[in-house]
């Protein structure tokens, strides 16, 4: 059954995708020396650091994205998509963002500083953010890049518990289009009673008529000892994800 908060989501993604179908439609849609982008996707489950967003996959996730991005490297935008956890007030996160991208001199390596916060609708005890940062390096086809994301409060809204994700990001692109993605990282919790994780995934993903297609399998290293998440593990079982996408 959908939800009004699903509903919601559904209509927050339409109006995302009608407002950057106008943006890329007209002549000039500049803002503030930046340009206006948008992105919807559809994917057969959402899983975010090896963890099902949506109860084990029970449902597939609908999401969309408005950015707005500046040639200096500023941007700025929200990322909107419909969850399910165990708590029913769980339906729907709403992640504002702001951030710098670039490249140490003339270096080769990139960089990307954001602010992303985690905001859940009728959920607001499990607020959270993030400060993510890359380090990046190209070698001709090959990409790499490290990530280290630490909360700036209490993650997921849990009294005394600190988080920092650790994770690298291989990627290669193929001269017939086809781009081979993935990443290897660990989930580390600090707190009273908290315990972290490894996850990894690896995926092949293609364009075809101005729609991206992705395959993709997850894995972490979560199981029913974990402390955690003991009595909910499945929502880290190994899992084949397919998405399809459309960029303006």
């Amino acid at each position: 059954m959908i939800t009004m908060k699903t509903r919601t989501t559904l209509l927050l993604s339409g109006a995302l995708l009608t407002f950057a179908i106008n943006a890329q439609a007209a002549d000039d849609n500049q803002l503030l020396g930046g340009t206006i982008n948008g992105k919807l996707n559809f994917t057969s489950d959402y899983v975010f650091r090896g963890e099902s967003e949506t109860l084990d996959g029970d449902i597939p996730a609908v999401q969309g994205t408005l950015s707005w991005n500046h040639n200096e490297g500023w941007y700025a935008g929200v990322f909107s998509s419909n969850i399910k956890f165990a708590d029913p007030n769980l339906e729907i996160v709403t992640a504002p963002f702001v951030g710098k991208a670039g490249e140490f001199g003339n270096s080769g390596f990139t960089y990307d500083v954001m602010l992303f916060s985690y905001l859940y609708p009728g959920a607001s005890y499990s607020n959270y953010t993030e400060l993510w940062l890359k380090v990046g390096k190209q070698f001709g086809s090959a990409n790499l890049q490290l990530e280290v994301t630490p909360t700036l409060d209490d993650w997921f809204g849990v009294d005394g518990w600190q988080g920092v994700n650790y994770a690298l990001h291989p990627s290669y692109h193929f001269t017939n289009g086809v781009k081979m993605s993935g990443s290897v990282g660990y989930q580390d919790l600090s707190g009273e009673g908290a315990e972290g994780w490894g996850h990894w995934n690896l995926g092949l993903s293609k364009e075809f008529y101005g729609l991206s297609f992705d395959v993709r399998y997850h894995g972490s290293t979560v199981n029913n000892d974990h402390k955690v998440y003991g009595t909910q593990t499945e929502i880290f079982d190994d899992r084949f994800v397919v998405s399809i996408s459309k960029s303006f």
